[in-house]
Formats: C-alpha cells, structure tokens, sequence
C-alpha cells in the first residue's frame, strides 16, 4: 500500500477471514485451510486451490517453513541459532546462516528508523518477566540489566556473516518481528507454487494476496478489552497487517498491568495506550512498526509512520480512544 493508493476505508461488514467462504468460481477450484500451533502462537492458512491433495502440499510447506523458523530464532530452544548467539556473542563473534542474519540487519534497521523504540535488545531485561507465574523483577534488578539494553551493543559483520555483542549480559530476541518475517515468507512460498489468492496468519501477522474474487478480505481489529468484540473492521488486498496489544502475554499485580512489550529506556511495559495495528507491504515491516507506536506513544509513533510513506496504523489508548494515521478515513 502506498499514500497513492486508495485509503483503506472502514467497513461495516466483517467477513470472516479464516472461515466464511464464497462460492468458488469454477466447478474445481475452491477454498481450504488449515491451522496448527507453532512459535507459540497460532499458525493459520487459507487458500485457493484446484483440489484437496494439491492445498493439503501448500499448506503444509508454510507450516513446515514455520518450523524452521522456529527452529532458527526460538529463544526458548537452546540449540536454535539465536539462543547461542545469545550464549556466545559476548565472548567471540557467532557465525550465522543467512536468513537471521539477515533479519538481524534488518530489526536494526528498524532500531535506527524508531529512534531505539524498536530495540531487539531488549530482551536483556526481558527475560527476567515471567509473564505465566506472573512475576516481574525488582527495580534494582531492571537497573542492573538495562545498561545491555541498546541495539548499538549488536555488531554485525556481513563479510563473516557473524554477530557479536560489545558487552556482558546482551540478550537478544526476534519475537517482535520474526513471526511477520515467517509470514512473508509463508506468502513467498504459496506464490512460488502458483496460488494467487491467499492469506497467512501468525498470531497477530497477517499477510494477503489477491482478493477474494471480487470482494477485499475483511479483517477485524479486536477490543483490546473484550476478545468477543470489533472495533473496527478493514478491507485489505495484498496487504500486511500486524496488531500488538498489552493483552497479548500480561498479569496483573495490585491493580497494574504487566505486558510483553517493554520500553527499552526503562525497561518496564510501556504505558499509554493498549492496541497498535499496522498496515503495510510486508508483515515483517508491519510487525517491526507495531511496536513503535507502543513504546513511543501515539502522537510520536503516528508522527513517525506519517513520514514513511508506505504503512498506516489504527492506535487504541489506554482510554480507549481510537486513533487513525493520516493514510486511513475513519467510519462515519
């Protein structure tokens, strides 16, 4: 999508993106999907194909390259790529294969584009909220981490295709753009096969290509307070879109909540404002953007995607309130 293109136009109507089906145009041809739980999250597919047997082999090569992502840039795994860079890279530089480093390049990219809102060292802290027992750290131990949080300590050498941090207790984790960069690739998959109209999920990743014969996907943006709930709903062809929302992993503490996506001059969750949606060419652009909308607010966020030219966003505060980018016309 670009500022040249038509402005997304809210809709009234919501079609279900994973479920509602329209007749197919030909005797043969018609949708299928098919959905499994991988990265944590749920891994969803829906296309159009000839028959049964051919879907089937599409689908399953997006959840097969799942997988391998998974299996790449898993934290929670300690053989993948990235949990040894995170056990190594302070200490000598950590060679890695092409696809993370490519990544790599990319999210600090995004880093110098957001002003370090959107920073993959965070997880120097991260890793010391444990968001299923609900326990959080002390501010002393914040204080102690924080000083490794900052993407300048990731030193990438693209001649050795090696990563190396430039001090002790760096972390680094590619939670808040790798499931984009597994959808596009998903999306990349499905095209090479032929399919034409299509649409992957990764929690809250999603890209489409085409349309749905005549009529846009339509996709709902849920309340951020109540999962039963719309509170907007968008048209999209070939398009990306990805939604972070503090209600993703949290707990709640004495009245507070606790959520997933920390500012990382603090180190703590970041306040203001519960659900930012980012529409775009790539899910790996989306996903990357989402957060700095979070983290920086949203007069500076919607200030900073304004002047990128290519991607719109639909922002929820901590009231409530929806907030539209300049690219998009709000319902009547």
């Amino acid at each position: 999508m670009s500022r040249s293109s038509p402005a997304f136009i809210l809709a009234p109507v919501i079609v279900c993106a994973l479920g509602a089906l329209i007749a197919p145009v030909s005797a043969r041809a018609e949708w299928f999907s098919g959905e499994r739980a991988i990265m944590g999250t749920r891994i969803a597919v829906e296309l159009w194909a000839e028959d049964r047997a051919s879907a089937d082999r599409q689908i399953e090569s997006v959840m097969q390259e799942m997988h391998r992502v998974d299996a790449l840039m898993s934290t929670y795994k300690p053989t993948s790529q990235v949990s040894i860079v995170n056990a190594e890279a302070a200490r000598h530089p950590v060679r890695v294969d092409a696809d993370l480093f490519g990544l790599l390049q990319t999210a600090l990219e995004y880093s110098r584009l957001t002003e370090g809102a959107f920073d993959i060292t965070y997880a120097s802290v991260g890793y010391l909220y444990d968001f299923r027992r609900a326990i959080k750290p002390s501010d002393e131990a914040i204080a102690q981490a924080l000083p490794a949080v900052d993407y300048r300590h990731v030193v990438l050498d693209p001649a050795a295709s090696t990563v190396r941090f430039t001090q002790p207790g760096v972390r680094i984790d590619l939670g808040g753009i790798a499931k984009g960069w597994a959808v596009d690739r998903g999306i990349e998959i499905l095209r090479a096969t032929g399919v034409q109209h299509a649409m992957v999920t990764a929690g809250g990743d999603t890209r489409i290509i085409g349309d749905r014969f005549g009529k846009p996907w339509m996709v709902g943006i849920r309340d951020p307070r109540d999962e039963h709930k719309v509170v907007v709903r968008i048209p999209l062809e070939d398009a990306a879109l990805s939604t972070s929302g503090d209600y993703e992993r949290f707990f709640e503490a004495q009245g507070v909540r606790y959520h997933h996506i920390l500012e990382p001059s603090t180190g703590k969750p970041a306040r203001g404002v519960r659900s930012v949606t980012v529409i775009g060419p790539s899910a790996t652009r989306t996903d990357g953007l989402s957060k700095t909308i979070f983290v920086l607010g949203i007069e500076r966020g919607m200030r900073i995607l304004d002047g990128l030219g290519d991607v719109d966003a639909i922002a929820i505060d901590d009231k409530g309130q929806v907030f539209y980018s300049r690219g998009l016309t709000p319902p009547p």
